[in-house]
């Protein structure tokens, strides 16, 4: 009898032992390669510091990178399933979520504002200052150019009659331009500011736009960049995308503490030259809002673009179910 007890009794436990070790070998999320687009310019720069990770086998998961010129090259990629997350423009991916209803999610706001006035001179201190000038920028047709004439019409300036707003389809050509006057006044984003200054010396930050728009209380911010995530990837491995935020969130504040490094990698990483990078990096705005507060702020920042234009945010604000929740 207490032969047989016992038998049981191990046959009971062997069976715990199983079941547990079952239940741990479910548990064990499954390994995946997660495939990450970004762009050559600051809403980028906040990943290097896990590349750098991936790259050394220290990452939570395996991790593929890819850096492109512009937003028309991986947004098709996501779309089709050959990205899992792309960084793209803020309006970007509420276009996006729009026109695939609801194929993806916003994951991350990754960099604020990175728009800066310029000024060949020290006659403009303030957006009101701008009123009667010729302002050169590059933009039409997106963000730039609403933000502009968003902060114009705030202080009471009408974009289309009290300046004169002069479109360039390249920064260079805007550099250009001002090395031909010492009144020059241009609209640039980072880091193609430093570059420009590094070419013309009296070339001196008039504005900081994210500033002006923050100093507006309009209970939004100004949004660059924001990371994007396929749904049907968030639905399936949700585990490893709570591991990749985790370890995104540390790649963004380090670039933030650690700048002379953190610029070594993102030339390291093709995203623009080292010595450009230590000095745009502080103006970048790069940071890390995921959430209700990335739902608050990119909520306030597409109301912006839509009363301008509904055309800019894919014709309606996204419901709740464009932002990806922990």
């Amino acid at each position: 009898m207490k032969k047989a007890l016992s038998l049981a009794l191990l046959f009971a436990m062997a069976l715990l032992v199983f079941t547990g070790c079952s239940n741990a070998a479910q548990e064990t999320p499954e390994e995946v390669n997660i495939r990450i687009g970004g762009l050559k310019g600051p809403t980028s720069m906040g990943m290097v510091h896990l590349m750098e990770a991936a790259e050394q086998g220290d990452a939570a998961n395996q991790y593929t990178f890819t850096i492109s010129g512009s937003a028309d090259e991986v947004t098709p990629k996501l779309i089709q399933g050959e990205l899992d997350i792309v960084a793209v423009p803020a309006n970007l991916a509420s276009v996006l979520y729009n026109n695939t209803e609801g194929a993806i999610k916003l994951l991350a706001v990754n960099t604020l504002g990175v728009m800066y006035i310029v000024e060949n001179g020290n006659n403009i201190s303030s957006v009101g200052d701008l009123r009667g000038k010729t302002i050169y920028s590059t933009g039409k047709g997106s963000t730039p150019e609403y933000t502009l004439r968003y902060l114009l019409s705030q202080e009471g300036i009408d974009p289309d009659k009290d300046v004169n707003i002069e479109w360039k389809s390249e920064p260079t050509e805007i550099v250009a331009l001002l090395s031909q006057t010492n009144q020059g006044i241009a609209m640039l984003p980072q880091p193609y500011v430093t570059v420009a200054q590094s070419k013309l010396k009296n070339l001196r930050i008039a504005i900081d736009m994210n500033k002006a728009w923050e100093e507006l209380n309009s209970k939004s911010m100004m949004i660059t960049g924001v990371l994007i995530v396929r749904s049907e990837f968030a639905e399936n491995y949700s585990q490893q995308l709570e591991a990749f935020l985790d370890e995104y969130k540390i790649s963004t504040e380090y670039i933030n503490a650690n700048v002379a490094e953190g610029a070594k990698l993102v030339e390291k990483f093709g995203i623009v030259n080292a010595a450009v990078a230590e000095k745009a990096i502080p103006y970048c705005n790069i940071t890390y809002l995921v959430g209700n507060e990335m739902k608050t702020a990119m909520g306030g920042y597409l109301n912006v673009l839509f009363e301008q234009n509904p055309k800019s945010v894919g014709g309606s604000v996204p419901g709740d179910d464009f932002y990806y929740q922990r």
